[in-house]
């Protein structure tokens, strides 16, 4: 009996948690919402957080994010305005600013990424095809460290009107004008990569290594420059030192040699007799050995003081 009293009562509290429960909800603070009766939208959205009360079963809650989003794209083949085909891959972060308008247009994130798809690679697109590839490569004209072949390549290259950064926001004003509608502010859009396509990036390798080559050649000529250069500088400094060293040893000698002549002059001076018989046993010595023959007559000079050295008995 009590159990078939306590079923009622059980089936009653049931019903009522499921009525509290279709009435009330919660709006978390980084959400924004929508409420939709039979499909349509009533009242205005719903931003502040905390508990909220809605009619059971007839009114449905739809939740938007209020934070920002991210869209990323798949990477497109494009032409440049110099006809570069290359890859650009984009991402952009957006919100959503009109829940009401978003739900009217899109209904879910899913197919605003999708919106978002058309839009954002449509402006890509119109951006790129207006712009030379080197703006689009290039932020500023910082130029490279100045040698002859960058200064060559700077000239090619020319002035840059825009660059990278500036055609980015180019294609967020551009796609920005098309998105409120959605009721989506696009935040910002960013170019994430560039590449050419596989049938020119072998050709542009190319170019690059040969570039480096002629680059590595001319810093080669310049060091050959500098070595014959080096070398001269060299063979002039021996020369210079082998000439002051030559004529330091020839003072040196001529010094030498007039010191020596001055004391053959004082020798001469105090005994001339004694002076020319040593300096005639030096001319024996110098020009005499076992195997010179002399034919002298008996007068000569040079026998005078052989003639005068009498024989051993």
């Amino acid at each position: 009996m009590r159990l078939t009293r306590l079923v009622p009562i059980l089936v009653v509290i049931m019903i009522g948690l499921i009525i509290l429960g279709g009435t009330l909800y919660t709006v978390d603070q980084t959400q924004q919402v929508i409420i939709t009766q039979f499909g349509e939208p009533i009242g205005k959205p719903i931003t502040e957080a905390g508990l909220r009360l809605k009619k059971p079963f007839i009114q449905k809650v739809n939740y938007f994010e209020k934070r920002l989003l991210a869209w990323d794209g798949l990477p497109t083949q494009v032409p440049t305005k110099d006809k570069r085909y290359i890859w650009v891959d984009t991402t952009a972060r957006w919100r959503i600013i009109d829940p009401l308008k978003f739900l009217q247009t899109v209904g879910s994130e899913r197919t605003a990424l999708g919106r978002l798809d058309d839009i954002i690679d449509s402006a890509t697109r119109n951006q790129i095809t207006r712009h030379l590839l080197y703006e689009l490569v290039r932020n500023s004209e910082r130029r490279f460290v100045e040698t002859e072949v960058s200064l060559e390549i700077e000239e090619k290259i020319g002035e840059v009107k825009y660059g990278r950064e500036k055609i980015s926001r180019m294609i967020l004003e551009e796609a920005s004008a098309l998105v409120p509608e959605f009721g989506i502010e696009l935040i910002d859009v960013r170019i994430k990569r560039l590449n050419y396509v596989e049938r020119v990036r072998q050709g542009v390798y190319a170019r690059m290594i040969a570039e480096r080559k002629r680059v590595a050649e001319q810093y080669r000529a310049e060091g050959q420059g500098k070595k014959a250069e080096i070398e001269g500088m060299r063979e002039k400094e021996q020369q210079k030192i082998t000439s002051q060293a030559y004529r330091r040893a020839q003072e040196i000698t001529g010094k030498a040699d007039a010191e020596a002549t001055k004391i053959y002059a004082k020798a001469y001076n105090k005994d001339p007799e004694f002076y020319s018989f040593l300096k005639t046993l030096d001319t024996y010595k110098g020009t005499l050995n076992e195997k010179t023959w002399l034919l002298l007559t008996s007068d000569s000079d040079f026998y005078k003081y052989l003639k005068s050295i009498s024989p051993k008995k």
